[in-house]
C-alpha cells in the first residue's frame, strides 16, 4: 500500500511543525517532510492530539512552508547496528563521518530502549581501573555503575572524559572491554581534538564515537545519547562486551530539551526546564547497569558542566538523584594548575565498597580512602584559620595537617594527562602521605594495616 503525502502543515515554530491529524500517528513515529523544491527531511512525532500533530524535523525548519507535504512512515527510529561500528566515527544520528564505508547492518534496533527492570539487574562489583588517582582510590568507579562528572564551564572535562576513555579497563581480567563516546553540542574545534586524540592514541580501535556539532539541530542532540546507548546495549548484550559510555556534555542535551518544550508552548517548570526533564533524564541513565544471566555489561559517565558553578541546578541536581555518586571539580584546584581538578570532598562513589577491598584492589583500600579523606577534610578547613590568625598561631598537630592537605593536591590529586596509575600506586602514594602524620592520628585505620604499611612503603 502507497504511504500517502499530507499538505496540512499549519504552523511552523523553531524546529516544530504542527500538522493538522487526518488519520492515526503514533509517539515516536518516523516521517517524511517533502520541500516545494523536492528536498527531503527527517522528522519524528514528537505529539499527537486529537486535531494535531507535532512533528520536530532532524535538519531544522528552514525553507518550510505550508506547501511541504508530510508523510508518516509508521515505523520509529532505528540504529543499524553491526560489529563493523567499532573504531568509527558517526555523527548525532548514526551516519559515519569519517571517510569509511557505510556500515553493513547485522541488526536494527529501536533507539528508545527502555530502562532495565530492577529485578532483573545484577549487582555492581567489579572494579574499573580509570588510572586517575582521585577516581580509583577515593571514588572508585565499579562496573554497571553510573557515575557522573560535574564541571564548570572551562574546567578540563573533556581531557578527564578523553584520559578515561583511553585507560579505562578491568584489571586481571581478559574480557571484552569497548568505550562508546558520545559528544552533544560541541565546537568543530573540540570535535578536531576529540576524533585526533582518539586516532592518534589508538583508543579508536576499542571504541564508537558519536560526534553532535553545536550547529546541528537541537533535535538531533536529543537522540544522540539514545543512539550511544543503543550501541552500547548492541556490544554489551549481543556481543557479550564489557561497555563503558561516556556521555558529554548532558548541559547540552538539557538545554536542546527546554529549546524544543519552549516552542511547542509548554508550562516551564523549574529555570524554564520542562517539568518531565527529571523522567527524560532517567531513560538514559538507567540504561546503564548488568543484567542477570547476561555476560555483558554498560557503565556510564555522564559529564555535565554546572551553569554558573551551582551544584544545586535542576541539571545536577536532578542528575544525583538519579546516578549513583558524583566526581566534582574544582575551579579552585584548576586555578592552581592542578590536574585533573578533581575535588575529592564533595565527591562520592555510592558503590564503592562493592568494588574493592581483597581480591578487587587491596584489603586495606577502603581504611586508607576514609583516612585520607579526613585529613584533606581537616587540613582544608585549617586554611581558613591561618587567613585570619596566621600559621605561627597553630599547633605542631595542625602544622602537620596544613602540610597533608598541600601535599596531597600536589602528589595525589596532580598527575599527567597521558600518566596511567595503577591502583597500587595510587595506594602507595595515599600511604606514602599518611606517613607524615603521626602514627596515632591514623584513626580510621586498623593496628593490622598500619603494622603492614606505615612507613614501609
Amino acid at each position: 500500500m502507497r504511504i500517502k503525502e499530507y499538505k496540512t502543515i499549519t504552523k511552523v515554530a523553531g524546529p516544530l511543525l504542527f500538522v493538522e491529524k487526518t488519520h492515526s500517528v503514533g509517539y515516536g513515529e518516523l516521517v517524511k517532510i517533502r520541500l516545494a523544491n523536492g528536498e527531503v527531511r527527517l522528522g519524528q512525532v514528537l505529539d499527537t492530539s486529537k486535531d494535531i500533530v507535532v512533528v520536530q524535523s532532524f535538519e531544522g525548519t528552514s525553507g518550510i512552508d505550508r506547501k511541504a507535504a508530510v508523510r508518516f512512515l509508521g515505523d520509529v527510529i532505528r540504529l543499524k547496528v553491526s560489529e563493523d561500528m567499532m573504531s568509527r566515527i558517526l555523527n548525532g544520528r548514526g551516519e559515519p563521518i569519517d571517510k569509511g564505508p557505510e556500515v553493513i547492518p547485522q541488526d536494527e534496533l529501536d533507539i528508545i530502549g527502555s530502562a532495565i527492570n530492577p529485578y532483573s539487574r545484577g549487582p555492581p562489583q567489579d572494579f574499573i581501573q580509570t588510572g586517575i588517582s582521585t577516581i580509583d582510590g577515593m571514588n572508585t568507579l565499579v562496573r554497571g555503575q553510573k557515575l557522573p562528572i560535574f564541571s564548570g564551564s572551562g574546567l578540563p572535562h573533556n581531557d578527564i572524559a578523553l584520559q578515561i576513555a583511553r585507560q579505562a579497563k578491568v584489571k586481571g581480567q581478559g574480557e571484552d572491554f569497548a568505550v562508546v563516546f558520545a559528544a552533544m553540542g560541541i565546537t568543530y574545534e573540540e570535535a578536531k581534538k576529540f576524533i585526533a586524540d582518539f586516532e592518534e592514541t589508538g583508543a579508536l580501535e576499542r571504541a564508537v564515537v558519536f560526534l553532535n556539532l553545536a550547529d546541528d539541530p537541537a533535535v538531533e542532540r536529543l537522540i544522540t545519547p539514545r543512539m550511544a546507548l543503543t550501541t552500547a546495549e548492541y556490544f554489551a548484550y549481543e556481543k557479550g562486551m564489557h561497555v563503558l559510555v561516556i556521555l558529554t556534555d548532558m548541559t547540552n542535551y538539557c538545554e536542546s530539551l527546554r529549546e524544543i518544550a519552549s516552542a511547542r508552548e509548554e508550562i516551564p517548570g523549574r529555570r524554564g526546564y520542562p517539568g518531565y526533564m527529571y523522567t527524560d533524564l532517567a531513560t538514559i541513565y538507567e540504561r546503564a547497569g548488568m543484567v542477570k544471566g547476561r555476560k555483558g555489561s554498560i557503565t556510564q559517565i555522564p559529564i555535565l558542566t554546572m551553569p554558573g558553578d551551582d551544584i544545586t541546578h535542576p541539571i545536577p541536581d536532578l542528575t544525583g538523584y538519579i546516578t549513583e555518586g558524583q566526581v566534582v571539580l574544582s575551579r579552585e584546584l584548576h586555578r592552581k594548575g592542578i590536574y585533573p581538578p578533581v575535588d575529592v570532598l564533595p565527591s562520592l562513589s555510592r558503590l564503592m565498597n562493592q568494588g574493592i577491598g581483597k581480591g578487587k584492589t587491596r584489603e586495606d583500600h577502603k581504611q586508607v580512602s576514609d583516612q585520607v579523606y579526613a585529613g584533606y577534610a581537616e587540613g582544608r578547613d585549617l586554611r581558613g584559620l591561618v587567613a585570619i590568625v596566621g600559621e605561627e598561631a597553630l599547633s605542631e598537630r595542625d602544622k602537620k595537617l596544613l602540610k597533608f592537605a598541600e601535599e596531597f593536591e600536589k602528589r595525589f590529586v596532580q598527575q599527567g594527562i597521558r600518566e596511567d596509575r595503577e591502583i597500587e600506586t595510587t595506594l602507595k602514594l595515599a600511604w606514602e602521605l599518611l606517613s607524615m602524620l603521626p602514627e596515632e592520628e591514623l584513626t580510621r585505620i586498623s593496628p593490622e594495616f598500619r603494622n603492614k604499611f606505615y612507613k614501609k612503603i
